[in-house]
């Protein structure tokens, strides 16, 4: 597994989240930075390669957003490092569940699936491929 970390973002990230997050508005990831709902993957270098947003379903369940590499990070091991460092941080927050999502017409249902995650239920908007929800247990019950 690759060195890497993962920090929470701060407002000078703000400039490397919007360049790659346009899924939200930028005020509501200002006040997703200022809610420490969002880390920025780098290097052991300091490097930034990534972005990991999250919020709470049900407003008590940790859902992973959005999991952004830089294209030369891919396919090699740190996504799947950048997944464990958020659970590892859920588990540190006393949660015992996550979830996430991808789109059936996705490769990335394999990649949460080759972490553990299971297929939870799908949601069908019109026009849109299925949602597929995915869910992990994490830490002890």
């Amino acid at each position: 597994m690759h060195t890497l970390r993962m920090e929470l973002a701060t407002l000078d990230d703000l400039p490397y989240i919007t360049a790659i997050d346009q899924h939200v508005h930028r005020d509501l990831l200002i006040a997703k930075i200022n809610n420490n709902e969002i880390y920025i993957v780098q290097t052991k270098e300091d490097q930034h390669v990534g972005v990991l947003r999250y919020n709470y379903f049900w407003d008590n369940t940790p859902f992973m957003n959005l999991l952004w590499l830089d294209a030369p990070y891919r396919g090699k091991g740190f996504g799947s490092k950048a997944v464990l460092l958020w659970e590892q941080e859920m588990v540190r927050r006393s949660f015992r569940l996550v979830m996430t999502s991808t789109l059936a017409n996705e490769e990335a249902q394999h990649f949460y699936r080759k972490l553990g995650y299971k297929d939870a239920g799908c949601l069908l908007l019109e026009g849109e491929p299925l949602e597929i929800i995915l869910t992990k247990s994490i830490g002890q019950a």
